[in-house]
Parts: C-alpha cells; sequence; structure tokens
C-alpha cells in the first residue's frame, strides 16, 4: 500500500500548519482592527470635548482670543500625556501580538489536527483488544494515510491470527477423527479375523467345508487389512509430498481402456453393464502413468462399490479446448448436496455405507483427489437423476510436444 504524497500524514500536517497560520494572522488582524475602531472612537470624542470646551471659553472671554487647538497643537498635547505610542509601547505590543498569535495557532493547530487523535484512540483501542485476545476486532478505515496503513496491517494480522488459530483447532479435530477412523477400521476386519481363526482352531466342532469357508473369509479379511494399510501409507505419502513422479506423455485412450479390461471380472461379479465411449484414437497428456491408472482405478473401484442399484457405469473421454475430459458416471444412490463437498475428505463414507459390501478404506477418492492435483488437473462431482458423475480434467499434450 503506497500512499500518495498528497493523502499523506506529512502533507496533512504542513497543510494544517499552513491553515492555522492564516488562520491567527486573520484573527489578530481583526482583533487589532476592532481595537484601533474602539481607539479611534474614544479619542475622537475627547478630541471634540476639548475644542468644543475651548469655543466656549473664548466666547466666555469676549475678546475672540484663541487657545490654540490646532490640529499640531492637538497631536502635541497627545504626545505629551502618552496618547501617542512610545518605543517602549511598541514593543510591548508586539510581543503581546506574538503571545497571543502562539495560542492562536496552537489552538487552530489542535482543532484541525484533532481527527488524528480520535484515529490513534481507535488504533490504541484495537490493539488493546487484539493483545487481549479477541482477534474479531476490526479497526474502521475511514482514510488513505499512514494511519489507514497501520489499521490495515493490524486488521490483518488479526485476521492471521484467528484463521491459525482455526486451523490449529480444525488440525487438532482432524488428526482426533483420523486416529478415530483408523482405530475403527483396523479393528473391524481384525476382529472378524481372530473370530474366523478361533473358531478354525476348533478342530472337533467344524466340518472341513465350514472350516473352509471361515478360512476363505478370514482370508478376504486379511487382504482388506492390507489393502487398508497400504492405502493409509499412500495417502500419508501423497499429503506430505513424499510420492516423486516419473513423468512422461501418456495416451489416455489406451490407460483407460487397460483399466475397464482390469476391472472386467468386478464388473462381471456386481451384474454391471459397463461401456468406454470415446471419439478420439489417441489423447496424450503428461503425467506419471502408475499414478494416473491409480486414481482413475479409485474412480471406476467406487462406482463400482456404490452402483449396483443402477445397473451399468459409463465412462467417457473426450478433448475441449485443450483439455482432456474423462467422466466416470453410476446411476446407484444419489449423494446429497450437502454430501458433495465432503466426499473427497479422507475417511469419508457416505452415511450407511459402512457395511462389508462397500465398506472401503475411506481413502480411494482422496488418494485420486491428490495424483490428479499433483498433476495440475482438477476433479469434481456432481450427482442428479442423470447419475452421479465424476469428471477429471488434465491439461492436453499435443504430440510431438517436450516440457
Amino acid at each position: 500500500m503506497k500512499n500518495s504524497i498528497f493523502k499523506s500524514f506529512r502533507f496533512e500536517i504542513v497543510l494544517y500548519s499552513l491553515l492555522s497560520l492564516v488562520y491567527t494572522l486573520l484573527t489578530e488582524a481583526l482583533l487589532y482592527f476592532g481595537f484601533y475602531l474602539v481607539y479611534r472612537v474614544v479619542n475622537g470624542n475627547k478630541m471634540y470635548g476639548q475644542i468644543k470646551y475651548g469655543n466656549l471659553a473664548n466666547r466666555a472671554a469676549g475678546n475672540g482670543a484663541s487657545l490654540n487647538y490646532t490640529p499640531n497643537n492637538i497631536q502635541n498635547s497627545f504626545t505629551g500625556d502618552g496618547r501617542i505610542p512610545t518605543k517602549g509601547f511598541i514593543v510591548f505590543m508586539v510581543i503581546i501580538a506574538f503571545l497571543v498569535g502562539v495560542l492562536l495557532f496552537t489552538i487552530y493547530f489542535l482543532f484541525l489536527t484533532k481527527k488524528f487523535g480520535t484515529y490513534l484512540e481507535r488504533i490504541a483501542g484495537g490493539i488493546t483488544e487484539i493483545a487481549a485476545g479477541n482477534f474479531n476486532t476490526r479497526i474502521e478505515i475511514d482514510n488513505d494515510d499512514e494511519f489507514a496503513l497501520i489499521a490495515a496491517k493490524l486488521n490483518q494480522m488479526a485476521g492471521d491470527i484467528k484463521q491459525l488459530i482455526e486451523n490449529e483447532r480444525n488440525s487438532e479435530n482432524t488428526k482426533n477423527q483420523l486416529i478415530t477412523s483408523v482405530a475403527h477400521d483396523l479393528r473391524t476386519p481384525l476382529t472378524s479375523i481372530i473370530g474366523y481363526l478361533s473358531l478354525v482352531s476348533d478342530k472337533d466342532k467344524l466340518t472341513p467345508e465350514t472350516k473352509e469357508r471361515y478360512i476363505e473369509i478370514a482370508y478376504s479379511k486379511s487382504k482388506r487389512l492390507e489393502k487398508l494399510i497400504e492405502d493409509l501409507f499412500s495417502y500419508t505419502k501423497f499429503s506430505f509430498g513424499e510420492v516423486t513422479m516419473e513423468l512422461a506423455k501418456l495416451n489416455m485412450v489406451k490407460l483407460i481402456n487397460q483399466l475397464v479390461d482390469e476391472f472386467y471380472p468386478s464388473f462381471q461379479e456386481s451384474g454391471l453393464e459397463y461401456e468406454f465411449s470415446t471419439t478420439i484414437g489417441s489423447v496424450y497428456v503428461k503425467g506419471d502413468g502408475n499414478l494416473l491408472a491409480r486414481a482413475f482405478a479409485n474412480l471406476i473401484s467406487n462406482a463400482i462399490k456404490y452402483g449396483k442399484d443402477g445397473k451399468s457405469v459409463r465412462i467417457k473421454l473426450e478433448t475441449i479446448d485443450g483439455k482432456v475430459i474423462t467422466t466416470v458416471t453410476n446411476y446407484g444412490r444419489l449423494i446429497p448436496e450437502q454430501e458433495l463437498q465432503n466426499i473427497f475428505e479422507r475417511f469419508y463414507r457416505l452415511e450407511g455405507s459402512r457395511s462389508s459390501e462397500t465398506g472401503g478404506t475411506g481413502l480411494g477418492l482422496a488418494i485420486a483427489k491428490n495424483i490428479i492435483n499433483m498433476h495440475g488437473g482438477t476433479i469434481g462431482v456432481r450427482s442428479d437423476f442423470n447419475g452421479t458423475v465424476f469428471e477429471v480434467v488434465l491439461d492436453e499434450q499435443k504430440e510431438g510436444m517436450e516440457g
């Protein structure tokens, strides 16, 4: 914030000083002019009385003798009795004029600069409130000078401190939620594993077929526990920037085709029809093939888990204005508007989704978002009667381009 010299505190001080000086000179001029008029009126009456007295004395003498009240004589008489200012009187009046001028200048200057004092009191009050911990305090800014700059910086500081405190509080809450979620998700499959293995260990009460089924369930739960631990490590690495990318030019059409083929057994097992549609033979992006494959695999896996009621999953790839846009659509249960904004948060799962069938780690979409963000892309979601659509946008890299 760089102020104009004409709006600065220094310029205002100079301006108010000059105005105070002008007002002082005008006031003193008016005062002395008033004194002069009074002096003329008073002394004029005295002269008129003396001249009238002389005329009466002449008539009384009856001889027309003059008492010599000529102008010069009158002036001499004034000098003789002190009515004409002497040098000492002039010096005295100059001193009085100077003192009165200083007093008037001080009064005018304090009056004109009163707003500065008010502004400083306001700033001091704001500092006191902020120091007391009231970070909602904001100092009113009604100018564009240095005081306004100070007030603006104090307001910014209060806002920053408040945001830091809120972030710290949110971080603490998030940490507690993370611990709770991890403990829950680790304990659930582990409890099942221990329970089924305990049953298997009782050799006398179970048939071989039952034991085999329990072992399969324990193995399935173990794989789920392994997946959770793997996702936890992955998410931690993404969050702390510990993942390095090996960038290359990737054919997105080929990448999505391969993923769809890999998920064929999952589509069949879930009774879902699937379709990958594109009008493009090939389109390229710059990225890490393994990471992007994982991100899109998480989106497809999520569509399979939550789209079973809709009986189909649609994947579409197109290019618009240099952007590669990939959508993964399922037609299962709609996602409420209030939940859409949280769907990419770690460990977030839709209400009632913590079942053995759909309850994943709660990290898949968070990991996908991190990967897409690392590639400079965006990921979003919308859910309505046309389906739940996850949309990924990446920058297209033309063939032959380097970088």
